[in-house]
């Protein structure tokens, strides 16, 4: 299969390169020319297949034969090594847990599969692969952990100084090695700006290469749609027959375009709804038909401050950019700060479920537009341990820590500190 710019339809390149520019270099976000629709037997016997037996069978139209099926097959096995499972909340409610991972965020399987493709590809590169990845939180943590130590590959990670919690900051700063953390003053925009700039740079593109791992690479973006697969699977195990609707809280947008991409490949789906914070760009967009971008606002919910989600793009392309489809396919709902308060508090005292404040602006979009006959699934994409200051706070008791956060606590924090602007990370990373 080939991969087509956004912005130039007309011109393709072959997996290889749109993994490792990550960013066209006409600005726009690669796709796939087409997407592959899944044989309705594999639908019909899903519950049956394990999570890395789904994963190799949605992903491998589009990586295979650029990679051979049976070391693609073990690429997938890796990656997928943990469970995502799907948990039942409230009556016509349930959770899909994607915190079981290295790093206990959903972007453990985008980073970590990401990491063993570009393992691949870089065995007969002459150069390093270097890695710029601009994160709001849980982004730096996951493909910092998933490309460290990784042979042939630098990963640069530019964070927004004061806007990610302690605990996030830690799963990034205190590896050291392959790994440097770049705090920069201003926001995430800032940083993806940054990013984005320097995929541009002539003179940074003729001494290095650069790729990216944020959710504008497709090999982090695709594997995302593996777990909305897994997700129907379990359900369909459980023996629930309603419509399924999934809930995605969404900053960036390249989780909720990765289930757009599922459905388009058959998976039953009625409908999606995007839930967001005070960052409400889509939402808007959803009911106005005009997409205005605002500068992003910090909130407890940090890794949907997002003011600009680059993964809007494609879900444009994916439907020609015609308003009417995906407000057919997709609702929107935003919430304050307090409301996610109020939601947390809420779901732990009536449910006894303890959710991060991104899964809950989640589940409350979610209780607010299901339907009868409708059953819903909300994305929790960070354990709670993640966010002690707002958690906590909220349900007024500790929150459990799993041990592999607890030992990135111990860690030592290292960072290099920048200004928002080109100027001064080009000079840091050519030196």
């Amino acid at each position: 299969m080939q991969f087509y710019s956004t912005n130039s339809p007309d011109v393709k390149v072959s997996l290889k390169e749109a993994v490792l520019r990550g960013l066209a270099s006409d600005k726009g976000l690669f796709m796939p020319e087409v997407i592959p629709h899944l044989d309705a037997s594999f639908f019909g016997d899903i519950q049956n297949k394990s999570l890395p037996e789904i994963g190799f069978e949605v992903l491998k139209p589009f990586f295979c034969p650029d990679i051979p099926e049976e070391t693609f097959k073990a690429i997938v096995e890796d990656a997928l090594n943990f469970p995502i499972p799907t948990v039942p909340v409230s009556k016509n409610i349930y959770s899909l847990e994607l915190f079981h991972g290295p790093t206990l965020a959903f972007k453990d399987v985008g980073a970590r599969f990401m990491a063993r493709i570009l393992s691949y590809f870089v065995q007969d590169q002459e150069k390093e692969i270097n890695i710029l990845v601009a994160t709001s939180g849980d982004t730096g943590s996951a493909v910092a952990n998933g490309f460290f130590e990784v042979p042939g590959i630098n990963v640069f990670v530019l964070y927004p100084k004061g806007l990610v919690s302690q605990v996030q900051e830690k799963q990034f700063t205190t590896l050291g090695k392959n790994i440097t953390s770049i705090e920069v003053d201003g926001t995430f925009d800032d940083c993806q700006r940054m990013v984005k700039e320097a995929f541009l740079d002539q003179e940074l593109n003729d001494q290095l290469v650069l790729t990216s791992a944020n959710s504008i690479n497709l090999a982090r973006l695709l594997p995302q749609s593996v777990y909305y697969h897994h997700a129907y699977a379990q359900l369909k195990k459980a023996g629930i027959k309603e419509d399924v609707v999934f809930c995605v809280p969404s900053g960036n947008f390249g989780n909720l375009t990765a289930g757009l991409v599922a459905r388009e490949m058959g998976l039953p789906v009625k409908k999606f709804i995007a839930a967001t914070n005070i960052n409400d760009i889509v939402p808007k967009y959803l009911v106005t038909g005009e997409y205005v971008p605002a500068p992003s606002k910090s909130t407890i919910a940090n890794a949907m401050d997002v003011g600009d989600p680059s993964n809007f793009v494609r879900i444009m392309d994916l439907y020609d950019a015609d308003h009417s489809l995906v407000s057919a396919r997709v609702e929107g709902l935003s919430y304050t700060d307090d409301e996610i308060r109020v939601g947390i508090k809420r779901v732990d005292d009536s449910c006894r479920y303890v959710m991060d404040p991104h899964g809950a602006t989640a589940f409350m979009a979610l209780e607010n537009k299901l339907k009868s006959g409708e059953m819903g699934v909300f994305l929790e994409t960070a354990h709670p341990a993640k966010f002690p200051e707002v958690v906590e706070t909220v349900i007024g008791r500790a929150v459990v820590v799993p041990e592999r956060l607890q030992a990135f606590m111990k860690g030592v924090p290292q960072s290099s500190r920048l200004s928002a602007n080109l100027k001064e990370l080009k000079a840091f990373l050519l030196k």
